[in-house]
């Protein structure tokens, strides 16, 4: 294979996944057309091993974030027309770019003396920059065992223990550790050994021409070991689906919505790679009497006109005791009191407050006796200052 041959490569279309698909989605993409089209399971068949060439040579560019930023960047400048188009013809060159390919390489795809528009530096420098682990002469980067995959659950707390912290036991049905191998696939008193193939590195350089580049290893699948005897209960695979309980701690002030990350507690990685992590999703029950903002508990309490007109001392629950506030005279209803020290307690350790908003209520019905009090206090109390709306009545009429 020529060097120009990686331009004309789609290594998304060759997984099946858009330029925009995360990591997890790549990798996942990898292993379905790496298991279909091994050549372990699909003997003396040379389509099915070119195919997996191909889905291991674009798996290698795409999980690297590196090569896959310089990939996705040599693609984008070959195809925005930023080169000369075929000199001869005038036309796209091979691959439908806007050049000739072949133009940036001497006879039979031979690279040129360098081209200034990189700093002087052959294409086969730039390619070999990035399809081989780190230049023509770096050393290709090791896999090993694949980590194991994140894991999401989701529990709801009640108010209370949202508040204060609680720790439960959260049950999860999830692949785990074989307890039979401990996670290495080898048969009970055997040991997986490092592959014949990589040694050990997972992946393989192969040389063409005047550049390399790596690609995992066929042998060993590029977990750079190779179990002869497989564990009878898991297969070979190191992990088994099993059910687990962990205890989780919720920190006090934990908010409804809010993720928890538990390192290394998610799905074991494949014959002894790192584990994922488990990340679970926090819903919280409503309270039937405080609400929360941010870091401060609210409470709204009814109060009558005249603890409204006169004043008075209110006590009112909290979530560690009760406390008492005081209600100053002529407190307008939907005034909001703060009590200090009483809401939810933040990571620097210091609580918020607890808000609590009043409502003067009005009785449907009330006695000749409270009627007729009321009827004096109307005649003695001053008027509600509606000055400027009598004004534009007195305009309009």
């Amino acid at each position: 294979m020529s060097s120009k041959d990686w331009l004309e490569k789609d290594f998304y279309a060759a997984l099946g996944v858009g330029k925009s698909a995360s990591s997890d989605e790549i990798k996942k993409a990898y292993r379905k057309l790496a298991r279909e089209s091994h050549p372990d399971h699909n003997p003396g068949d040379p389509q099915a091993e070119e195919r997996f060439k191909t889905v291991s040579e674009a798996y290698d560019v795409l999980s690297d974030e590196r090569k896959r930023r310089e990939y996705d960047e040599m693609r984008s400048l070959f195809g925005s027309g930023a080169f000369r188009r075929n000199a001869r013809s005038g036309q796209p060159g091979a691959g439908g770019y806007p050049f000739d390919v072949s133009d940036l390489f001497g006879n039979a795809g031979q690279p040129g003396a360098g081209d200034r528009r990189f700093g002087g530096a052959g294409f086969s420098d730039l390619f070999s920059s990035i399809f081989s682990g780190g230049g023509a002469t770096g050393a290709p980067r090791a896999r090993g065992p694949a980590r194991g995959r994140d894991v999401e659950a989701e529990v709801v707390l009640d108010f209370n223990d949202a508040v204060r912290g609680v720790t439960l036991p959260l049950t999860l049905r999830a692949p785990g550790v074989c307890d039979t191998c401990h996670g290495d696939g080898a048969k009970p008193g055997t040991q997986p050994r490092a592959c014949p193939q990589c040694h050990g590195a997972g992946v393989v350089t192969r040389n063409q021409g005047s550049f390399s580049f790596s690609e995992p290893c066929r042998e060993c699948q590029g977990v750079g070991t190779v179990v002869e005897e497989k564990c009878p209960e898991c297969l070979g695979t190191g992990g088994v689906t099993k059910t687990r309980t962990l205890n989780v701690r919720f920190p006090g002030g934990v908010a409804d919505g809010q993720r928890i990350r538990l390192a290394g507690r998610g799905e074991p990685g494949e014959r002894g790679g790192s584990a994922g992590d488990l990340y679970v999703l926090v819903k919280v029950r409503n309270d039937e009497l405080f609400g929360r903002s941010g870091d401060d508990l609210t409470l709204t309490v009814p109060i009558t006109f005249a603890e409204a007109v006169l004043g008075t001392d209110l006590r009112l629950p909290t979530m560690d005791g009760a406390v008492t506030l005081r209600v100053p005279p002529g407190t307008p209803s939907g005034r909001t009191l703060r009590a200090r020290g009483k809401g939810v307690a933040r990571r620097d350790g210091q609580p918020g407050d607890l808000l609590v908003t009043v409502e003067v209520t009005v009785p449907a019905q009330v006695s000749a006796e409270a009627r007729e009090a009321l009827e004096s206090f109307a005649k003695q109390s001053p008027p509600a200052g509606r000055e400027h709306l009598d004004a534009r009545v007195r305009r309009v009429n």
